[in-house]
This record gives C-alpha cells, sequence and structure tokens, in this order.
C-alpha cells in the first residue's frame, strides 16, 4: 500500500540537520519520497507544538493515504501527539524523542532566567539551523504545558531509537514511555543526543520496521 513520509526535525533545528539530510539522502536512494516540512515556518519566534501539528497533518496527501512519522527530538514528540490526533497516521519513528521536554529544558536555563522570560515575554535562544541567536516567545512554555505523555494512548505501532548516553532527553524518558505501552519498541544505542555515530543502525532500523526494501 502507497504510504506517505515524513520527517520532523528537532528544536531550533531544519531540514538542513545532518540527521534530517543523512534519511532524506537514504530516503531518496530507494527512491521513496519523504517530506520535510521547516517546522520553524519563518518564523522561530512564535514557535509552539500546536503550530507544528498544524502544520504537519495540513500536509496529510489525502484521507486516504496512511501517514508515517519519522520525528527527531522534539519533532518526535510532535510526531506522537499528531499520531495520537490524526488516525491516519499508522506508524512512528522517534529518535531520541522529547517527552517531558520542558522538565528537562527549563531547569538548565535557571529559574532567574525563566522568570525573565515570562516577563520580558522572549528568550534569546541559539538555533542550530540558522547558526545564531533568535528570540524565543514564552507562549512555546504555555503551548508546550498542554501536551501530557498520559494523553498518548493510541496503541500505533512505535519504534524509538534512543542514545543511552543521551545528555539532552535522559534515555529513561524513553523507558518510561515504553513501560506502559506493548506498542512502543525501544531500541537503546552507544550514542548521544545527536545520534550522529550510529547513522547506519538508525537507517537498517527504519528499514526493517518500515518494512522498506532496497539497501
Amino acid at each position: 500500500m502507497l504510504n506517505q513520509y515524513i520527517y520532523l526535525h528537532g528544536f531550533a533545528s531544519s531540514p538542513k540537520s545532518n540527521k534530517a539530510q543523512d534519511i532524506s539522502d537514504r530516503f531518496a536512494k530507494n527512491q521513496i519520497p519523504l517530506k520535510i516540512p521547516d517546522l520553524n515556518a519563518g518564523d522561530f519566534s512564535e514557535l509552539t507544538i500546536s503550530r507544528q501539528i498544524k502544520q504537519v497533518a495540513a500536509a496529510f496527501s489525502d484521507d486516504s493515504v496512511p501517514v508515517t512519522l519519522i520525528g527527531s527530538s522534539l519533532g518526535g514528540l510532535t510526531a506522537a501527539h499528531i499520531a495520537q490526533q490524526y488516525l491516519q497516521v499508522e506508524r512512528l519513528v522517534l529518535l531520541a524523542p522529547a517527552f517531558e521536554f520542558l522538565s528537562h529544558w527549563l531547569p538548565n536555563l535557571g529559574d532567574e532566567a525563566i522568570q525573565r522570560w515570562q516577563q520580558e515575554q522572549y528568550i534569546m535562544v541559539h538555533h542550530y539551523g540558522e547558526g545564531r541567536s533568535l528570540p524565543l516567545s514564552y507562549n512555546f512554555v504555555t503551548d508546550a504545558t498542554k501536551y501530557y505523555q498520559t494523553q498518548l494512548h493510541r496503541p500505533i505501532p512505535t519504534l524509538i531509537l534512543h542514545g543511552k548516553q543521551d545528555e539532552v532527553i535522559p534515555i529513561i524518558a524513553s523507558r518510561y514511555f515504553m513501560g506502559s505501552r506493548p506498542w512502543v519498541e525501544l531500541v537503546e544505542l552507544d550514542s548521544d543526543h545527536a545520534l550522529s555515530n550510529v547513522t547506519e543502525e538508525i537507517w537498517q532500523a527504519i528499514q526493517q520496521f518500515c518494512q522498506l526494501s532496497g539497501g
């Protein structure tokens, strides 16, 4: 059956990230179309998970085409919530998904910076895709608090690939997520959050899980 594949890049990243390009190249070599929307949508400052969900859902071909989402970090978290809301999504591949994102990220900023962000409404964030710092609205935090793991209860085939040395989103977050969801398979890799040293393992796992032919 025809299937639509969409890759969701991570927070402060872009479709030109190393991971996105590596997976895109591998799909292209196998002559399988892969969409990689720019989740910055030309306005990183007003980024929210809700906006990402609407943007990706709008990219679905039509109701009859099943969708496989491949999401990295915050893109993985977004993909999981899209799959909960849209039955058209039939499969998920999550790369170091940012489960409990705020509880891991906000403490690194410190209470003072968070309070200042709330008062001033914007904080400067290093954007890896742009190679510079950009302002981000506090609406990002307000919106993210609406998305809980307990909302993710649709039994959809899910493959998680997570590095055991992940310094951004600890692997325990994926272990916890998998624990109460028997439809989730977790592959633990000898890598960090970037997963840059395990690209071949990632591709082999995607091929097998998505039943893709070719090399």
